[in-house]
């Protein structure tokens, strides 16, 4: 794939993740805003729940912004496309998928050395 559509591909991309992310913190507000009044006893639990799962998406979301800001940094490298474990060359097909894809789909499905997947 050429720099140019990589490039497109991941700011596209991250474009996406920072208006997601916007939204969920302007939710994850909302929800603790709302948390601050006053309800019935059995209410707050249910604006609890919202306001974590806001956090959880918005964690999600971070940690996807990092992948594409080490996508950008590859791409400065010279070394997006190549799998950051094996140099394995990793498909276009893939790469338009998940323009932060830092492992082939094989190495994908094993996990990464720290339990996650990519």
């Amino acid at each position: 794939m050429d720099n140019e559509k990589a490039r497109a591909l991941v700011e596209a991309e991250k474009a996406r993740v920072q208006q997601l992310l916007g939204d969920t913190d302007r939710d994850a507000a909302s929800d603790r805003d709302t948390a601050n009044e006053e309800f019935p006893y059995d209410e707050p639990a249910e604006t609890l729940t919202s306001e974590q799962g806001s956090d959880a998406v918005a964690e999600g979301l971070r940690d996807r912004l990092a992948a594409l800001q080490r996508a950008e940094q590859r791409l400065e490298a010279g070394t997006y496309g190549i799998s950051v474990r094996s140099g394995a060359k990793i498909p276009d097909e893939r790469l338009e998928a998940d323009p932060a894809a830092e492992l082939t789909a094989e190495e994908a499905e094993q996990g990464t050395p720290d339990g996650r997947f990519s």
